[in-house]
């Protein structure tokens, strides 16, 4: 068996996948690719992705990008039970609901503003707001529960972790949403490679943000 992993140390999306992969015990042979120096769109890229993204995954032929794509992909395919991605159609929307707010509304926010700081210039106090109010809507999802979607961790888990990681790395304190800090605590303790995977991205992420 053997499943590629176009990926990037530094893209946010990449770590979502990297980390389910591992909770899943599915090894990767990992393909660095770095979309800022062109690699994402050789001949050879476009060949096997046509929307020149990553990360993008070749399992035995078979080709998946969109990070959360690939999440359901890889729970669907690999793993034991259904727990991490339900089968009964009410759980699996709600888990759906949460990638599609994640999609939507969280990352959004996140990446703007950490690509606002990346150009060197000061995020706007709008750009402020939509993390706010994004952090607002992430509290609202785990009041009474453990994880994102209900008691069980899922892959929604997996990707929206992702852009909490983030607060750290742009100094927004998360201190005052007390379900989304309780929540951030249980991610790092529970899911395996947190510190790998997401401290070593951020490092990255870090070190492409002009200091002043």
């Amino acid at each position: 068996m053997t499943i590629d992993l176009y990926y990037s140390v530094g893209s946010p999306p990449c770590r979502s996948v990297l980390l389910l992969a591992k909770a899943l015990g599915v090894k990767l042979n990992l393909k660095e690719t770095s979309a800022r120096n062109g690699e994402t769109k050789t001949p050879q890229f476009l060949k096997i992705n046509p929307q020149h993204c990553i990360p993008t995954l070749v399992d035995n032929g078979f080709v998946l990008w969109e990070s959360r794509a690939i999440l359901g992909y890889l729970a669907n395919k690999y793993a034991k039970d259904d727990s991490i991605y339900p089968k009964d159609p009410q759980k699996r929307a709600i888990v759906d609901q949460r990638l599609y707010f994640d999609l939507g509304t969280f990352t959004p926010s996140l990446r703007e503003f950490v690509l606002k700081m990346r150009s060197g210039k000061d995020p706007t106090a709008d750009m402020a707001t939509n993390i706010e109010e994004a952090f607002q809507l992430l509290d609202k999802f785990l009041d009474g529960q453990d994880w994102v979607a209900g008691n069980n961790i899922t892959i929604a888990d997996y990707s929206i972790v992702i852009g909490a990681s983030l607060t750290e790395l742009i100094g927004f304190n998360i201190v005052k949403y007390n379900n989304v800090t309780r929540w951030l605590e249980r991610a790092k303790k529970t899911i395996e490679g947190y510190d790998e995977v997401l401290i070593a991205g951020n490092a990255v992420l870090k070190s492409s943000i002009p200091t002043k």
